[in-house]
């Protein structure tokens, strides 16, 4: 096809330890095969995982030369021979892992998760599997959009599970990172009651904006495992969005109720941890689930919640980083000043 980019900028990791280590390099674009789409990216959203990941904290088998990033929106500018569902022009979003396309997750799947596993999405041209893309839906821009593969997706795998959330239900997030925000806005849009916490009455009031009932300032309120059940009347929550990890499981599985529902989605809590949580786990018939991104079903399922409730369900963009200062996107997310999302723009709409 005449026309096409032959070459992309894109940024590679040079070396596993800092992202310091970024350069943008130009790289030949992949040949388009005859089931592919070449998409131009317009924007890239940073997760913690990518911060994880350059530091050496998150080993994924690529320790350098790593195109870092897995969520991306972008238009569709060229399409293989045999592709059929996808034409010039089309604003789309590639899944976190581009083999998963129902179902559980296997080996092969995550194999293919970008960014990590397999090279990711900082760059300006990407050849993508057509059967990996997922049409956004027309109201959000290119900038928000890119902030929907993973940490939407993931809440919505965490609350759309094999146990849907449902209205009238207890769900308690933690933080207001990209995934707790989300999953915020999506139990509101599910008619469930948000309990948020934070460490910032600041942050705290934008979750109450967004649609949280229930504000816990956990370090005015170190407790606030107690404090949850005592807004539940002692009976504790139906679903926990749990990204704390090992730091923060134990009063979690306190707040949590007999039989009810922890996902299992973050480590990026520093506080010490307690060892003992099989016990908790048994007595209370809690129902404990690691969740990794979610698959091409669900996040057209996941749109179509989103087209349904436009105005409950809003990315919140933090800050938008040009393409070259992405150093910069990661040191602000690394800050854990941000609430919601981190954006880095690649080409300007």
């Amino acid at each position: 096809m005449s026309g096409l980019p032959e070459t992309t900028r894109e940024y590679v990791l040079t070396k596993v330890g800092a992202y310091r280590n970024l350069e943008i390099r130009e790289s030949p674009v992949q040949k388009l095969g005859a089931s592919d789409v070449l998409v131009k990216v317009h924007a890239v959203s940073l997760q913690y995982r990518d911060l994880a990941i350059s530091i050496g904290a998150y080993p994924v088998g690529t320790n350098e030369n790593l195109v870092p990033c897995s969520d991306m929106a972008g238009e569709v500018i060229a399409v293989g021979e045999d592709v059929k569902e996808w034409k010039q022009g089309d604003r789309v979003c590639s899944n976190f892992s581009t083999g998963h396309l129902h179902s559980d997750p296997n080996e092969a799947s995550v194999a293919t998760s970008l960014g990590g596993q397999s090279p990711g999405v900082l760059t300006e041209y990407r050849t993508f599997p057509a059967h990996a893309l997922v049409k956004f839906p027309s109201h959000l821009s290119y900038v928000q959009a890119s902030t929907l593969p993973c940490a939407a997706l993931t809440a919505y795998n965490a609350l759309h599970g094999p146990r849907p959330v449902k209205a009238g239900d207890y769900v308690l997030v933690l933080g207001t990172g990209g995934v707790s925000i989300f999953g915020l806005q999506l139990a509101v849009a599910s008619g469930a009651t948000v309990i948020a916490t934070s460490s910032s009455d600041e942050k705290l009031k934008i979750a109450a904006k967004l649609g949280a009932k229930h504000l816990i300032n956990y370090r005015t309120t170190p407790d606030w495992d107690k404090e949850v059940k005592k807004i539940t009347n002692g009976v504790g929550v139906d679903y926990i969005i749990e990204v704390g990890g090992a730091g923060t499981l134990p009063r979690s599985l306190r707040a949590v109720r007999m039989g009810g529902s922890l996902a299992l989605i973050g480590f990026i809590s520093k506080d010490a941890a307690e060892t003992d949580f099989i016990l908790p786990i048994i007595t209370k018939s809690v129902d404990v689930r690691g969740i990794y991104i979610g698959s091409v079903a669900q996040f057209r399922d996941m749109n179509r919640l989103i087209e349904a409730n436009p105005d409950k369900v809003v990315p919140v963009i933090d800050k938008v980083f040009p393409f070259e200062n992405a150093a910069s996107a990661y040191a602000h997310l690394e800050s854990q000043k941000h609430v919601g999302k981190v954006v880095i723009e690649v080409f300007k709409a």
